[in-house]
């Protein structure tokens, strides 16, 4: 499955737009942008399951700082404090990653 099989090209062209500098990341506002806000619980799960590229159940900090590639192999990669601060957004029983359930409460939040 390809990302765009759920989100538009053009969205995700705007959403990554948005946050071309570094340390301009907003995942609130990449989500609303990029249309995922307003995707069912199990389209969000389609997602994390292209997001969790080592199909663990778990989205890590490595996977996280790589998290833009997902959506374009020309992104950028998310900056140390970007990574730190998406990661602790998420993360929300401490254990240092981000699982599915955690993931669609990030989106929604």
């Amino acid at each position: 499955m390809a990302i765009t099989d759920i989100l538009s090209a053009k969205d995700i062209e705007s959403a990554l737009s948005s946050c071309q500098a570094a340390d301009s990341f907003n995942h609130k506002s990449f989500f609303s942008t990029v249309g995922l806000t307003n995707k069912t619980p199990d389209q969000v799960k389609k997602i994390f399951g292209i997001l969790d590229q080592d199909k663990s159940g778990f989205i890590e900090e490595e996977e996280l700082q790589l998290f833009l590639k997902n959506f374009s192999p020309n992104a950028r990669v998310l900056t140390a404090a970007e990574t730190k601060a998406f990661l602790a957004a998420g993360d929300t029983d401490g254990d240092g990653k981000i699982g599915v359930e955690e993931f669609q409460s990030l989106v929604k939040a």
